[in-house]
């Protein structure tokens, strides 16, 4: 019986993963994603309380893949922007459904259908770890590990704005030469950090 329920609970994150992943929270539909597992939808509610509930364990389990494969603390601040880079690249899943999260939760400090507190922790020990391989202080890490990220994801989440950009005389956009260029964006402006303070 564990084996067929944990069968379920895998069929149901897999089909909400895609769902979500197209259609947001809001748009994402319970019978859809039941029939796509093949379950009744109250498994949905057996298994995770909510739609909401079923959102965050998605996005959990999405951003522990992140967390495995994208590790912060090896290597230049470079090697962390390009491996974002080629994560999202690759799978853009997680990144649509951080965006999709955004507009649910609207402003910075709400948190809506997402429970965000395992994920600062991460986010923190990610930050600390990155400024030390940049010299940056403690104070700033936050800020280092968000444009970090920017400079790594911006361009997979925006195709569009990267095509308006970076497409010349009908050609495609070179992604790996991006890629090399955003990775010496970052190891050369990482040190650098902001001019001191006049007191």
């Amino acid at each position: 019986m564990a084996g067929s329920t944990e069968t379920t609970k895998r069929r149901l994150l897999d089909a909400a993963r895609a769902e979500f992943s197209s259609y947001g929270i809001a748009g994402a539909r319970v019978n859809r994603i039941a029939e796509r597992a093949g379950v009744n939808k109250e498994r949905i509610y057996g298994h995770f309380d909510s739609k909401e509930g079923l959102f965050r364990a998605v996005v959990a389990e999405a951003m522990s893949e992140l967390v495995r494969e994208v590790r912060p603390g090896e290597g230049s601040v470079g090697d962390y922007v390009g491996r974002v880079f080629d994560y999202h690249r690759n799978d853009p899943t997680l990144l649509r459904l951080l965006m999709f999260e955004g507009l649910q939760d609207g402003h910075l400090g709400t948190t809506g259908a997402s429970d965000t507190s395992g994920r600062a922790a991460w986010y923190s020990l990610a930050a600390s770890s990155l400024a030390k391989n940049a010299d940056c202080s403690e104070e700033d890490s936050g800020r280092l590990l968000l444009t970090l990220i920017g400079l790594g994801a911006w361009p997979l989440v925006m195709p569009q704005l990267s095509r308006l950009c970076l497409e010349t005389n009908g050609e495609a956009a070179d992604l790996a030469a991006l890629k090399d260029f955003i990775v010496l964006f970052a190891e050369r402006g990482a040190g650098a950090g902001p001019a001191p303070k006049e007191a």
